[in-house]
């Protein structure tokens, strides 16, 4: 961020510097076509076109003029300027506060405070036989510089007022505040980082739901994107925090989602060290819920940036903050079955599924067995909501996992195992058989991997599972998984690959898996 707006103060800069030399230029090659190509009769001789100029007449007005000059400019500035500031306030809170805190806007409006001011000192300083030549000049040249940076100027404004930048001066100040605070030995100003922080990071949730509100898809994902980049970052720091910004201050007990909180809830904050990363997914689950009804992409992108924060702290080895974001996980799932969103909720187990797949590969196995339990959890719930392709999902997911974990060597996989086999233990009613179907497929497709893998133990231990089963429907299952021979499912979906694909050598061990069973089709008898 700092780069770049380096790199917007270098831009302002030459552009100006451009207009103001193409001005002079411009004015000197007239000025001096006019001294040697139109000479007046009977004016005073000059060397050059320089001592010409410069040899100011004190009976003209032309000082006093530039008082009005300055005058109009910073007038013209300021109206612009504050109706484009007006228009995005209505919009985005905190954005005049944001504005009058920038050091270029600052130090652009200081420029034509002390050029106005200096110009009527100077309409006052000159007399019938005398004009202050050194200040006259450099007058001039300050008005010239108020008149090349009004055009720049615009352009920052604009730039400045952009949405994506707006949510990330918002972010750079969250970051700020929280370095400051985190790195604070004094309690009150502690406390007072805090409070901006907590400012920060709720007007982010502001620009979000109006984003959504008004169906600004890009605004609304650039500030989720915000929170995520804020917490990772403030990862990074909290080893570094004194206890004092640990506790929670005047301001974040008052602040609406900590008062509503037990005074238990609020001690395990303190004691686990998370209360700013439950601020942000506190936001998250807002920002979720105003989505979920009127832009569910944004639903993914929560989904996607809550798995970010999760593997954060997987590597950060902050068990606490690791089940703070499973805690929300569940929580998009709770809230997405009950508005019985089927494609929301696909989405986010998708995410579920990659958190603990994450967990396994960097060695977290209490966590991933942890995420297979609750993911089973809601695939079971989801049963007996009806929401029989949820189960499913769960079912391929599980079946993933499973089949990750051993490729890993993880001492989570013979729980994830038994858990995955637990997920067709409810009694499935007459309705209900492709809910089971798919947890089916699903077991026999990891079955399938273990025989290709010569671990038939496990591969038998499936099989067992499954010797209640109608041989009607194993049949069914066999022939549908059989017939699945290309990758990619026929419609676009995130997740890309068919449920049932298996590669070649892993279906050709389907054959092996069905022989364990007496799956012969009954003889037909002959009419007489």
């Amino acid at each position: 961020m700092n780069n770049g707006r380096t790199e917007t103060y270098r831009r302002f800069a030459l552009q100006a510097a451009v207009l103001g030399w193409v001005a002079v230029a411009v004015f000197w090659l007239f000025y001096a076509a006019d001294y040697y190509l139109m000479p007046q009769p009977g004016a005073p001789a000059f060397s050059d076109p320089f001592t010409r100029y410069f040899a100011f007449d004190p009976s003209t007005d032309s000082i006093a003029s530039l008082v009005g000059v300055n005058v109009a400019v910073f007038g013209i500035v300021i109206t612009v300027v504050s109706i484009i500031v007006q228009l995005s306030a209505d919009r985005y809170t905190g954005v005049a506060r944001m504005f009058l805190r920038d050091r270029l806007n600052i130090r652009v409006a200081a420029y034509y405070v002390v050029t106005c001011v200096a110009s009527v000192w100077l309409a006052a300083s000159g007399h019938a036989d005398y004009v202050p030549r050194i200040t006259l000049f450099a007058m001039l040249s300050l008005t010239m510089g108020g008149l090349v940076i009004t055009m720049p100027y615009f352009g920052y404004v604009f730039w400045f007022l952009e949405p994506q930048n707006l949510v990330r001066h918002i972010r750079r100040d969250a970051s700020a505040s929280a370095e400051n605070g985190a790195l604070q030995h004094d309690e009150q100003a502690c406390f007072a980082a805090q409070a901006k922080t907590l400012f920060a990071l709720e007007e982010l949730t502001d620009i979000a739901n109006n984003s959504i509100s008004g169906k600004d898809k890009i605004i609304a994902s650039a500030s989720v994107d915000a929170l995520k980049d804020f917490a990772i970052d403030y990862l990074k720091l909290k080893p570094q925090a004194g206890a004092a910004w640990f506790t929670l201050g005047p301001e974040l007990r008052q602040n609406p989602d900590f008062v509503a909180m037990d005074t238990e809830s609020l001690s395990d904050l303190v004691e686990r060290r998370t209360w700013i990363e439950w601020k942000v997914m506190r936001q998250y689950l807002s920002i979720y819920n105003e989505a979920l009804s009127s832009m569910r992409d944004i639903n993914y992108v929560i989904a996607i940036d809550t798995r970010y924060i999760g593997e954060a702290a997987c590597e950060a080895k902050d068990s606490a903050l690791v089940a703070l974001v499973f805690r929300f996980f569940n929580s998009y799932l709770r809230s997405t079955l009950n508005a019985r969103d089927v494609r929301t909720t696909y989405n986010v187990l998708n995410q579920y599924r990659k958190l603990n797949e994450s967990m396994l590969t960097l060695g977290n196995a209490e966590a991933a067995i942890e995420g297979v339990r609750h993911m089973k959890y809601y695939g079971l719930m989801s049963f007996e909501s009806d929401l029989s392709f949820v189960t499913e999902t769960v079912a391929y997911d599980l079946a993933a996992l499973a089949q990750l974990a051993n490729e890993c060597g993880s001492p989570a996989e013979q729980q994830i195992l038994a858990d995955f086999l637990e997920l067709d233990r409810p009694p499935f009613v007459r309705g209900q058989d492709r809910a089971l179907m798919g947890v089916r497929k699903a077991q026999v497709k990891l079955a399938a991997y273990y025989i290709s893998t010569d671990q038939l133990s496990r591969a038998r231990a499936i099989a067992d599972d499954m010797r209640e089963e109608p041989l009607e429907r194993l049949r069914n299952i066999r022939r549908q998984l059989d017939a699945v021979e290309n990758k990619d499912f026929w419609e676009i979906i995130d997740r890309g690959r068919n449920f049932e694909y298996m590669p070649p050598q892993q279906r050709e061990c389907l054959a092996t898996f069905f022989d364990w069973f007496d799956l012969e089709e009954p003889a037909v008898a002959t009419p007489p």
